[in-house]
């Protein structure tokens, strides 16, 4: 996967707990946990934002793009993380 999610980073930098943000956020534990880990396939623009909001950061501090790590080739299917 070429994007990776630094949650991990940015809770660490806040010194909030996920199951604080996923309170906050209004997304189940499990499904923060899948983003967290990076297993996750897309996430919606409204969860990114409320994650923005209650952590004080912007999409950048949550996204990165990671070179030579893109193993799988482009797909219009996105599957939902915040369910």
């Amino acid at each position: 996967m070429a994007i990776r999610v630094s949650l991990d980073r940015v809770l660490r930098k806040r010194g909030i707990t996920l199951t604080e943000v996923a309170e906050r956020v209004g997304i189940t534990l499990a499904n923060l946990s899948v983003l967290k880990t990076n297993k996750a396939r897309a996430i919606r623009f409204s969860i990114r934002g409320r994650l923005c909001r209650e952590l004080d950061c912007q999409p950048g501090d949550l996204l990165e793009w990671v070179s030579g790590e893109c193993d799988e080739p482009y797909t219009a299917e996105l599957e939902e993380v915040d369910r």
